[in-house]
């Protein structure tokens, strides 16, 4: 076991070990089953819900090293809990180091939860240094506002809450409402090309432009995930106004997520972000999806509630993120 993981901080009987691969994920997945209860998990969430095997094998890969950034904690041979390091750069240009652990509700409150946090703040405190990074870095983590454990340990630990994201459904596409208004004139939707990648990417980017603790997308990162079959934009001529970017979850085709809903600010109060989101929930709907669900943040400027409740989003939960200087 290398220096990274302090394993003897660990109350006896429980010990650190690295990632090994395959043969880990059944065990993880089991840990996040066995949480559920405990901490009021939305299963069907698309934030954070109940991943399988498969899931959590496909984020793994997508690890920095990761037999050295997850850790598993075993106990007679068995896997508790675990937690898992990641990191990018944000639009102010903040490296943000998360962590995110989880633990099987009968071994909490024994000093595990904070013998894995302190292994991932030494763990996050040396990628810091060996990347060069530590005079912009802050330590993250995340935690539902249900997770009353997590909570509690993290702000022991002295880590503020920063802001949050709402995620809300609407559980049945089958009775989407009229669009309430027509386009105003020379306006028109059309679904989104290969050709139009660059100019629906800005549109989603230019959005976020005063938005903070948002993280960096290259136009690479856009291009390597898209999946237009449910995608629609709002265009004058050759000037695309506006974007709703919809999706059917990989590994549940009955639900389907509006990843962006996104309208210049110039082009705002006009309709076009209701009539691009209807559009993108009914190609859901012809996709197969029975369900939808959406996320943002709490301190929204743009009034975005209210469009989404008025086709029929319900509120279902709030996903707090935290944070704590580096040093």
């Amino acid at each position: 076991m290398s220096d990274d993981t302090p394993g003897q901080d660990l109350p006896p009987g429980f010990g650190f070990r690295p990632y090994r691969g395959h043969e880990d994920h059944g065990p993880m997945a089991a840990v996040r089953l066995g949480c559920v209860d405990r901490d009021r998990v939305d299963t069907r969430s698309v934030v954070e819900g109940l991943p399988t095997a498969a899931e959590i094998a496909e984020a793994s890969a997508k690890l920095d090293e990761p037999s050295k950034n997850q850790v598993l904690v075993v106990r007679d041979g068995s896997v508790v809990g675990y937690s898992t390091i990641r990191w990018w750069q944000e639009r102010d240009d903040t490296w943000l180091y998360l962590h995110r652990g989880y633990l099987l509700p009968e071994h909490r409150h024994q000093g595990v939860g904070s013998a894995m946090l302190s292994w991932a703040e030494k763990r996050i405190r040396r990628l810091a240094e060996d990347h060069g990074t530590a005079r912009a870095a802050v330590i993250g983590a995340n935690a539902t506002v249900s997770e009353q454990d997590a909570t509690a340990l993290l702000l022991v630990a002295g880590y503020r809450r920063v802001f949050s994201l709402v995620e809300l459904e609407l559980n049945d596409l089958q009775q989407l409402p009229g669009p309430g208004s027509e386009l105003p004139a020379g306006l028109r939707t059309e679904p989104i090309g290969t050709s139009h990648y660059r100019a629906a990417w800005t549109t989603v980017v230019d959005s976020y432009a005063d938005t903070g603790f948002t993280q960096k997308w290259s136009f690479q990162d856009f291009v390597d995930t898209a999946d237009p079959t449910c995608w629609r934009a709002a265009w004058r001529e050759q000037e695309m106004l506006g974007v709703a970017l919809c999706s059917i979850r990989s590994h549940d085709h009955t639900v389907g997520e509006v990843e962006e809903l996104s309208v210049r600010t110039d082009q705002r109060r006009l309709g076009i972000g209701r009539i691009l989101l209807l559009e993108g929930l009914r190609s859901l709907r012809e996709q197969g999806a029975t369900t939808a669900r959406l996320y943002t943040g709490t301190a929204n400027p743009h009034r975005s509630y209210d469009l989404y409740e008025s086709v029929g989003f319900r509120r279902q939960n709030e996903y707090v993120r935290y944070r704590k200087p580096l040093a």
